[in-house]
This record gives C-alpha cells, structure tokens and sequence, in this order.
C-alpha cells in the first residue's frame, strides 16, 4: 500500500488515529498494562527494541503476540533456553542434494521476533542476537544477509533473582531501546482476566497496519523537529548519570558506570515518537520525561552500596529528572 498525505501533519494525524485503533485492538486482549502497551509502541515507531521484564504469568508474550498480529507482521518466537545454540537463531548451513553448501535462514529472519525468556540462555547464545539488533543484518561464514524492514526484537525476561537465569550482557542489554517493567495487575484488573479468560471465548482481532506503512512512519518521526535546548536537556540528563563528571551526589554514591551516549539518541527519538502519538508536532521536555524510565534503568550500573540500600536506578533516574 502506497500512502499518500498532502502534508506532515496530516501524516501524524493519520499516525495518531492508527495509535488509537491500536490501542482498542490490544484492550480486546490485555486487561490494563496501557502503559506497557504505550511503550511497546513507541519503541515500534522509534525503530528500537524492547525488553519486558516481569514474573512468569503477566501476559507478556500474549502482548508480543497481540501487537505482532494487529501489526500486520510476520512475527517469529524463540524459547530461550540453557542448550540454545547460536544457529538455532542465526540459522546454519547445510550440504545439499547437490553436494554443495546452503544457508537455512534461522527465526530471526523476520519482522518482528519475540525472544522468550532471553535470559535463560548463556551469554554466548545471547550475543548471536547483538548484530542483527543493531546492524540489521547477520554473517554465517563470512556472508552478510539482510534482514526484512522493519526488524524488531521485543524480549521477555524474567527476574534476575529467579533460578535459571543468566544477567544479558552490558553490551545487549544496550541495543535495547527500552526496558519496560510489566508489574501485577489491579485488583479489579485481575478480576476482569479471570472472567475474560475462563469463558472459553476466542477475540477475532483486525489488523492495523502493515509493515511498510510502519516503515513510512518510522522515517515520518525521524523528520518532526526538535529544538536545541531540547537535545541539551537529553544530553544533560544523560551526562549527569556518569560518576566521573556529574555533580549528583546520589550518582557519586550510587553508580557505577554511568549512560553511553546511545541512550541520548534514544531521549531524542523517543520523544519525538510520544509527542506525535500525544497530538503534538514537536516534543518537549515532558516527552523526555515519559520516556527517560525505560530508557535509561537497563544502562545504569549501580554499585554494591546502591544494592544494600536498596536504591533503584529508578530511584536515580527520578533525582536526576
């Protein structure tokens, strides 16, 4: 499908009624959660991936699944577990009828991967994923193939503390644009699952977009402006979570490495995404509020006293904004 707008702000307010629509099709499905639906989202249109993390039984991978399919996308999921190899995701060659070799392509030649429970596989497993996350692309012997546009990876993962699990890698926990914690419901939210889900009732749910309409729109956001003040702030707040030139006496205490500057671009382009999906044609300084959370409690490291006083980087995060 070819889209056609006689201007920008058309096109945003095109964007804005899709997000709606969006936003109704996954409440068929998921009770509540609308700020991790929002941030699901916003990473989409972003072009960045996400981590979820949360207990087993939050409906997380139901939430990959519904978006994945009101989206339209060819969506691939792999379990992540102990004896999980890197071809098993990359994929492998093999010796033909013809004795010579081909490449099987693995699940992650897809729109949109869903990598369940990423952490319960070692670290070498998890790194297979480190070049098609930021390059778009992966090498099997010495051959570089695209991946299909768009690629997103969204990621489920379970608490550190549970048995069976491996801490991601600095270095991968990076390439994740966001870091949404998906908590238990309400009360009455759980209620409205229990009654949801004991009925025996299937949701027909229709597709929203499709793939290319979300590759128009990712570079739609790439165009709304942004001020120089505002790139400031980003960069301000980023630059105030390293230890070694901030004046934040809470990250002096409590920090151990502080944000690399992809998380700035990520301020940035996130901000942008939320103001267009709000009504708004620019973002501002709230935009960066909204979305320095998720972006930033995955890449700050805190020390061995933040651990005993028990400091959360969103505790940081909070004193810094």
């Amino acid at each position: 499908m070819s889209l056609q707008f006689n201007s920008d702000v058309e096109a945003v307010d095109f964007l804005r009624e899709k997000y709606t629509l969006l936003k109704d099709e996954i409440a068929k499905v998921i009770v509540g959660q609308q700020s991790v639906v929002e941030e699901v989202v916003v990473a989409l249109f972003s072009n960045g991936h996400s981590l979820l993390v949360g207990v087993p039984g939050l409906a997380k991978t139901l939430l990959v699944n519904t978006v994945g399919q009101l989206l339209g996308l060819q969506t691939n999921r792999i379990q992540f577990t102990p004896d999980l190899m890197p071809s098993d995701i990359i994929g492998t060659e093999i010796l033909n009828e013809a004795r010579q070799f081909k490449f099987v392509k693995g699940p992650v030649f897809t729109n949109f991967l869903l990598a369940d429970e990423i952490n319960r596989t070692p670290p070498k497993t998890q790194s297979a994923l480190l070049q098609a996350m930021q390059e778009y692309n992966v090498t099997a012997s010495g051959i570089k193939y695209e991946l299909p546009k768009p690629f997103f990876v969204l990621a489920t993962q379970n608490p550190i503390e549970q048995e069976g699990t491996y801490p991601l890698p600095e270095a991968q926990l990076d390439r994740f644009m966001f870091n949404i914690v998906v908590d238990y419901p309400s009360y009455e939210e759980e209620v409205e699952i229990v009654k949801k889900t004991t009925v025996g009732e299937t949701t027909e749910l229709q597709p929203i977009l499709t793939s290319e309409e979300i590759v128009f729109f990712q570079k739609l956001i790439q165009k709304v402006p942004v001020n120089d003040n505002l790139m400031r702030y980003a960069v301000e707040v980023v630059a105030k979570t390293r230890p070694d030139t901030t004046q934040e006496d809470i990250v002096k205490e409590y920090v151990q490495w502080g944000v690399g500057p992809r998380a700035s671009q990520y301020l940035i382009i996130g901000a942008k995404t939320h103001a267009v999906l709000h009504g708004k044609y620019a973002p501002d300084i709230e935009d960066v509020k909204a979305v320095a959370y998720p972006i930033l409690r995955h890449r700050i490291v805190r020390n061995y006293k933040a651990e005993a006083d028990k400091i959360s980087a969103d505790t940081i995060i909070g004193k810094l904004l």
